[in-house]
Parts: structure tokens; C-alpha cells; sequence
């Protein structure tokens, strides 16, 4: 049942909108002025809070910007028989949900709370949703190398420079780039991956930039690229050393100039897109080799970030298994198994050619075949 809290300096508003909630099932809950609502509010829950402008003590507004500097999860709407325009867009801009007028209309309040309590709904379960993200992409691990990479994401993640990210396939380099967009002010923004591996040369430009009708035989319609999908977010262009040479040029060109042209279409278009690249290629070697543009090498490396293969990182292993053992069975739905150190040990001294990669493949292995707890012998029979 939905909490409500009604706020005015007149007590019959209070018992009548109270009167009315409650046969609406709502739960009902009033208060006198602004004080009084706010240590209501700092004391338990309510989902809504319907408050008056005009009060002692403390005025509706002064209510509105105290609960948002306490970070106070409620929807504000807003009642007053002294609104105007300006005053209804100060309530929104501080963060209230609607702008009533007095004398109120009762289905416009319970179609209002109503929407409220929707956005709510869909505000709690974005938050659940992000935290599910978040753990799915952490990066697990207490080494040097971990803890560096940690400390540079949360210098660099605040800002809109540029990163390459190197190292071996299987390292995590996708959860790099994951983190830098969750902790970065584009994190309620698109995070849009392009492989530029998996692409071919061909079709890379229309992937990235998009095509218009009638661009090449195919072309039927109208398609938005990824530089488009990704504005206001991040773009990832996984395996970017394998990228063509026109499309390197045309990449070029986006971020010197923040524009991008569809192929077949005349017209620039604005982007505003932060890029963040990987590669487990030495850029160095193939710009030598002709292969990759210098100048496109440093718009994109502003920032370095080289994770090391799991052979580098043995430490970890212990850390990674358990936080894989867990993934795995929240995704099996089942309690998750114990393991032996006697059997982590053993895991520490596998080569791992295959890196962060095979580790979680081989855990999931051991899930669905070993024991609980999986011991060493497990280990010997099914982690070769």
C-alpha cells in the first residue's frame, strides 16, 4: 500500500484529501508545515508527499530542497492557491513532479499520484536494473595491476577523455571500458560496443555511420549508425586495430569535428559521443607496418589503460573464482558451491593462455561436473 504524506497549514485540506486517499487505499499520513513533513520524513518512508507552498516554518519549496539535499526518495507534488507559471516551473526545476492548483481538482490529485507513483516504480527498478550491471561488469581482483586500473578509471572516468585500452583477448578490457562509462557523467547515456573485428571492411562505415536509402544495393532504408546510436553515452570500438582505412579516416574526422556524414547522404550530422577503444594488437607495430593512421592513434590514446593477462595477476585467481562461482549460480538460480584451496591452488597454477576468459569457463565447468566443494582432484580432471 502506497504512503502519503499531505502537507498543508490548513487543517481542513489535511482531513479532506486524507479522507479521500484512504478510500482510495492509500495510506495517510499529514503534517501542519514544512518542519513537521520533513522530520516525518527523515523518521520513515512515504512514496509521495503532497505539500502546500504557503506555510510557517518551513514553506513547501524550503521542504522540496531540503528533502533533495537529504537525498529523500519521494515524488513531490505541489498545491497552492498562490501559483503562477514561474512558481510551477521552480517546483519542477528543484525536482517536484506535478503543480497543482488550489482549489484542487480530486481526479487531477489522484491521477497525479498515480503517475508519480509509476515514475517511482520505474526509478527504483532502473536503480536494481544498474546495480545488476554493475555487478555483472565488476572488476574482481586486489592486485597492483587491478588496483592501478581502478585508480585511473576514477580519475579519468569523470571526464570526456579519450582512452585506449590494450591487452591480450579474455583480459577484460569490455569491463574497462563498462566502468569507465558507469562512473562517468554519460552513465545514464547509451554504452553502444561496435567489434570491429567481426565486421567486415565493406560494411564497417555503414555500422558506424549509418547509411541512406538507396546508398548500395542493399540499402532499402534508411539506417542510423552507432556514432548516432551513442550520443550523449559512450562508444566502444572493440578490436579497433582491425578497422579499415577508410573507415579510420571517417573516424578521424567525427572526432575532430564531433559531425559525422551517413554513406550515400550529403548532410553532416552533430554527435556528441565519448569514444573509448581497445585493441589486443601493438598499434605501434601496424602504424610502422602502414596499417593504422598515427594521427588517429593519438586522438584516440589520450589516456592509456593496458590490463595484463591473467598469468600476470595469479593473486587474483582466489577473488575471481568465488565472484564466478556466485555469477553463476545466481544465473542457475542454485546455491553456489564452495571450493577447496587445495583446488584454487591448483587453478593458480594453470597457465591461462585463454585469461580472464577460460578462468570463467572453467569455473562454469567445474560447477556443472565437480563436487561441492570442488577439490584439486576436480580441478586435475575437469579445468584441462
Amino acid at each position: 500500500m502506497a504512503k502519503i504524506l499531505i502537507v498543508d497549514d490548513e487543517q481542513s485540506i489535511r482531513q479532506v484529501l486524507s479522507e479521500i486517499l484512504s478510500e482510495e487505499n492509500y495510506q495517510t499520513d499529514t503534517a501542519a508545515d514544512g518542519q513537521e513533513a520533513l522530520e516525518k520524513l527523515q523518521k520513515e518512508a512515504f512514496d509521495v508527499v503532497l505539500s502546500d507552498i504557503k506555510m510557517p516554518r518551513l514553506d513547501g519549496m524550503g521542504l522540496l530542497e531540503k528533502v533533495q539535499e537529504e537525498g529523500i526518495d519521494t515524488q513531490f507534488i505541489m498545491i497552492s492557491a498562490h501559483g503562477t507559471i514561474d512558481t510551477a516551473l521552480e517546483a519542477t526545476r528543484k525536482g517536484a513532479f506535478d503543480f497543482i492548483e488550489k482549489p484542487p481538482d480530486l481526479n487531477r490529485v489522484l491521477l497525479s499520484i498515480r503517475n508519480a507513483l509509476d515514475k517511482k516504480s520505474l526509478v527504483s527498478e532502473t536503480r536494481v536494473l544498474r546495480k545488476k550491471v554493475s555487478k555483472k561488469y565488476a572488476i574482481v581482483g586486489q592486485s597492483a595491476a587491478i588496483e592501478a586500473i581502478k585508480a585511473t578509471i576514477a580519475k579519468v572516468a569523470p571526464t570526456d577523455a579519450r582512452v585506449m585500452i590494450t591487452g591480450p583477448n579474455g583480459t577484460g578490457k569490455e569491463l574497462v571500458a563498462r566502468w569507465l562509462h558507469e562512473q562517468s557523467q554519460r552513465a545514464k547515456g547509451p554504452f553502444v560496443e561496435v567489434n570491429c573485428a567481426a565486421i567486415p571492411s565493406e560494411l564497417i562505415e555503414s555500422e558506424l555511420f549509418g547509411h541512406e536509402k538507396g546508398a548500395f544495393t542493399s540499402a532499402v532504408r534508411q539506417r542510423i549508425g552507432k556514432f548516432e546510436e551513442a550520443s550523449g553515452g559512450t562508444l566502444f570500438l572493440d578490436e579497433v586495430g582491425d578497422m579499415s582505412a577508410a573507415a579510420q579516416a571517417k573516424v578521424l574526422r567525427a572526432l575532430q569535428e564531433n559531425r559525422i556524414t551517413r554513406v550515400g547522404g550529403n548532410k553532416d550530422i552533430k554527435v556528441d559521443v565519448r569514444v573509448v577503444a581497445a585493441t589486443n594488437k601493438n598499434l605501434k607495430e601496424e602504424i610502422a607496418k602502414g596499417n593504422f593512421r598515427e594521427d588517429l592513434y593519438h586522438r584516440l590514446a589520450v589516456i592509456l589503460i593496458k590490463v595484463p593477462p591473467l598469468a600476470e595477476r595469479l593473486d587474483d585467481i582466489p577473488l575471481l573464482t568465488e565472484h564466478f562461482l556466485q555469477q553463476i549460480a545466481d544465473e542457475y538460480g542454485t546455491k553456489a558451491k564452495k571450493i577447496e584451496p587445495a583446488a584454487v591452488k591448483a587453478l593458480q597454477k594453470l597457465p591461462w593462455t585463454g585469461n580472464i576468459r577460460e578462468l570463467r569457463n572453467v569455473v562454469e565447468r567445474l560447477v556443472i561436473l565437480g563436487g561441492d566443494p570442488i577439490t584439486a582432484k576436480d580441478v586435475a580432471q575437469y579445468a584441462e
